[in-house]
C-alpha cells in the first residue's frame, strides 16, 4: 500500500507499507514496516521524525544490534512477537552480509528515496556488534 500525498505533508508521500519475504532460521518469515514499526525504528535509534530516521539510514554503517531492530520492526510489523535478542540469534543462509542485505530490502520498501544511495547500503563494510 502506497501511502496517498496530503497538501502540505510531502514525508507522505515518501513512506510505504510493502511486505518482503524471507527466510531466517529455515523458516519462511513476512518482514513489513507499519508506521507503528518505524516509530519503533525512530525509538530505536533516537530519531526525532522520519526526516532524520531517513539521513541515519542514509549513511549505510550497521552494526549487527541495528540490523537486528530493523529486522525485528519488520517481523513485528508483520504480526509475529519476537524480541530484539531473539532476532540477534536467527541466521541467514547468506550471513552477516544477507541480514544486512536483508534490512536493506526492507528498509528500501518504506523509505524509496534511500535506492538513491542503495549503492552505497550495499557497499558497507560488514555489519558489527559494537554496541
Amino acid at each position: 500500500m502506497v501511502a496517498t500525498k496530503l497538501d502540505g505533508c510531502p514525508a507522505i508521500t515518501r513512506l510505504r507499507v510493502q511486505a518482503i519475504e524471507a527466510t531466517l532460521s529455515g523458516h519462511d518469515r513476512r518482514l513489513t514496516l507499519t508506521l507503528g514499526a518505524i516509530a519503533e525504528l525512530e525509538a530505536a535509534f533516537g530519531a526525532h521524525g522520519l526526516d532524520a530516521l531517513e539521513v541515519h539510514f542514509k549513511r549505510g554503517q550497521f552494526t549487527a544490534r541495528e540490523i537486528a531492530s530493523i529486522l525485528g520492526a519488520g517481523l513485528r510489523g508483520a504480526g509475529e512477537t519476537i524480541a530484539d535478542a531473539e532476532v540477534l540469534q536467527l541466521t541467514h543462509r547468506d550471513g552477516a552480509r544477507g541480514m544486512a542485505a536483508l534490512a536493506t530490502a526492507l528498509l528500501l520498501t518504506a523509505f524509496p528515496t534511500l535506492k538513491e544511495d542503495a549503492s552505497a547500503v550495499q557497499n558497507a563494510p560488514a555489519p558489527s556488534d559494537q554496541d
